[in-house]
């Protein structure tokens, strides 16, 4: 039987996502054959199509996807047929009907969580635990900005920060994004559309600033970080929505308030497989006992990822999307 997969010989735009069928191999050793039943869109996926971050060619697409065991290869035990998985990488493929894949990158999925919630959810909300527990170590009753607070990372942020009782204020640039955040538990909505955002950050702050700036935006937004950042505050810049930050003068740092500043990825916070098992626990119990709910505001065919490329790119999606092979 064969399965289709995702492919790019070169990087570049959406075009560039080409499909093919291929016969799958028996797993090897340490591997299993997880057939995918839903896969996680991210703007990882778009950084590593568009050549923002190089990678090997030719190659598959997408790391987060969600599935079930199909056949299990020599030396793997905590796994069997049936069983239902999910990965967040980092080999890339997930683009794909079926794949083998070592099973140190799988996670069981709980029982009470459907496999479209782990394949939108487990990346991103990794990524929020790996940015607040361990990055930004955030505490009760801070203050911190969220940009693009209604996409899918920006919800699941609002509601982790709200849990542990920061005051959350969000930018985003729609009515239905705003009532979106609001939702999610942001305190305070700045319509970037409408106007400047660190002016209002400060209004909110009595002047002050936020005590951490989450900006998975990047260049549109970094001097809305420097400028909303109170004194020895923190900017987690995550993201390159807007294309990658670049000439940062560190002499600026200093001017703006002795800020800290840091290029998070969260392989570096899940390197060891205890960090991994750890965080994606965490995760799995806030999404079974509620704290954290996730949006899909949308689902494309696995073969239209090339139009789901465009619309994330844009700005035209809310919360997180999911292609379903």
């Amino acid at each position: 039987m064969s399965e289709t997969a995702a492919w790019i010989e070169a990087q570049g735009g959406p075009e560039v996502i080409a499909w093919r069928e291929v016969e799958l191999p028996r797993p090897g050793l340490g591997e299993v054959r997880m057939r995918n039943t839903a896969v996680g869109l991210n703007f990882l996926d778009t950084y590593h199509r568009s050549g923002l971050y190089p990678i090997a060619l030719p190659s598959g697409l997408g790391v987060e996807a969600a599935g079930v065991v199909e056949t299990v290869g020599d030396g793997v035990s905590e796994y069997a047929t049936g069983d239902r998985v999910c990965t967040f990488g980092p080999a890339l493929g997930a683009y794909s009907t079926a794949r083998n894949i070592p099973s140190a990158s799988l996670f069981p999925i709980p029982e009470g969580i459907s496999d479209e919630t782990a394949a939108a959810a487990l990346l991103k909300a990794c990524t929020v635990e790996a940015l607040v527990e361990r990055c930004a170590k955030v505490e009760a009753g801070w203050p911190v900005l969220v940009h693009a607070a209604a996409g899918g990372v920006g919800l699941l942020l609002v509601q982790w920060l709200t849990h542990v009782g920061a005051t959350v204020i969000g930018t985003v640039s729609t009515d239905d994004k705003a009532a979106a955040a609001r939702k999610a538990g942001a305190d305070h909505i700045v319509r970037y559309d409408r106007e400047e955002v660190a002016p209002k950050v400060r209004e909110l702050t009595g002047g002050e600033g936020v005590r951490v700036v989450f900006d998975g935006v990047g260049k549109d937004t970094w001097q809305g970080s420097l400028d909303s950042a109170a004194r020895r505050a923190l900017i987690a810049s995550f993201g390159n929505a807007s294309g990658p930050v670049t000439g940062v003068n560190l002499a600026t740092l200093a001017q703006e308030g002795s800020l800290f500043v840091t290029r998070p990825t969260l392989f570096d916070y899940y390197r060891e497989p205890a960090e991994r098992a750890a965080g994606a626990a965490r995760v799995f119990e806030l999404l079974g006992s509620g704290v954290l709910s996730v949006t899909i505001g949308q689902a494309y065919p696995l073969r239209e990822a090339a139009q789901a490329h465009r619309d994330l790119e844009a700005r035209r999606t809310t919360g997180s999307t999911i292609l379903i092979p």
